[in-house]
């Protein structure tokens, strides 16, 4: 089972210095504050959202995931 790394999603858009602002226009959200719900896991990113992050903080897809060990 996986789950998204969030901790990784918001650390990967700091590093590349991308706002709040400029990732909510990117997923298709009016404002930071609904992206920000997402980042800080209130809302859940949907599959259709993965390679826009992806691509948006210059990393792999699977790396938006914590992989679990069962």
């Amino acid at each position: 089972m996986e789950r998204l790394n969030l901790p990784f999603i918001a650390q990967r858009r700091n590093e590349c210095k991308l706002t709040l602002q400029e990732m909510a226009e990117a997923l298709g959200f009016r404002n930071a504050s609904t992206y920000l719900k997402y980042e800080k896991g209130e809302y859940d990113f949907k599959a259709n959202h993965l390679p826009v992050l992806a691509k948006k903080l210059r990393c792999n897809m699977l790396d938006l995931f914590i992989r679990m060990v069962c």
